[in-house]
């Protein structure tokens, strides 16, 4: 049973980096956090302690996630959601690891990265409509800097949708302000997580003016900052975390 005292999140891509920092931020604020993945909730998670809520989700199947979210309603059982935050993405890379350009990306490998990306969000913050305004919620949309100019290790894929990301917010915006509903993004730059490509610490030196990695803590504080009442006046905003890589 949810703590009806807490304010309750759900987040997405919650097993490993940013994700992972969000979700243990979330809680150390004293949220409920309800975690959707494609695999089973694993109680050895540090950052749970074996008591967050999971529910398991294919982002890459429609069916999936509108039976995922009859179960978080369920969850819910007519509460509110105070914060949906959309942090699972995939970005797939060619056969050496390398980007994968336009050209080079095989049609179906783009339509995937799109719906995981990008559809996934959109049917998200669909299905979980009606808790969101019983809440007074927040939509936080991970983007990233591959969204606002090309990057030398983020595939085509995954920057279309990551731009197509960030429009969507300021879509959403726009037609849920009335409702109390506010959505804003976060576009994070180069963080110090196990995915990082080779070369990235050369990148960092030569185009990030604060010669270093963001920590993964860094874009959850933010996120939280976003979802919290703290930020009650803000919506359709993207807030880069990349240590003035975007300048």
């Amino acid at each position: 049973m949810l703590d009806p005292e807490k304010p309750v999140v759900v987040v997405t891509g919650a097993s490993r980096g940013i994700g992972h920092s969000i979700v243990k931020h979330f809680y150390d604020q004293g949220w409920e956090v309800i975690t959707m993945a494609r695999t089973s909730f694993s109680t050895q998670c540090p950052w749970a302690e074996g008591i967050i809520k999971h529910v398991r989700v294919d982002l890459s199947d429609k069916q999936s996630i509108r039976e995922a979210c009859e179960d978080l309603r369920e969850k819910l059982n007519g509460r509110g959601l105070n914060a949906l935050v959309n942090n699972a993405g995939i970005s797939p890379k060619d056969e050496d690891g390398n980007r994968l350009d336009a050209t080079k990306t095989p049609i179906d490998t783009f339509l995937a990265v799109q719906h995981v990306n990008l559809i996934a969000p959109l049917m998200l913050a669909q299905e979980l409509l009606e808790p969101l305004k019983i809440g007074k919620g927040s939509i936080v949309n991970v983007s990233s800097i591959a969204a606002h100019h090309v990057h030398q290790f983020a595939g085509a894929a995954y920057a279309v949708s990551k731009a197509g990301l960030s429009t969507l917010t300021r879509e959403l915006a726009h037609e849920l302000g009335e409702t109390g509903i506010r959505v804003n993004a976060v576009a994070p730059g180069e963080i110090a997580t196990s995915i990082l490509s080779p070369g990235t610490d050369e990148l960092v030196q030569t185009d990030v003016p604060m010669k270093r990695l963001g920590r993964p803590m860094e874009v959850a504080e933010v996120v939280y900052f976003l979802s919290s009442e703290h930020a009650s006046y803000v919506t359709g905003s993207e807030i880069h975390i990349n240590g003035g890589q975007h300048i």
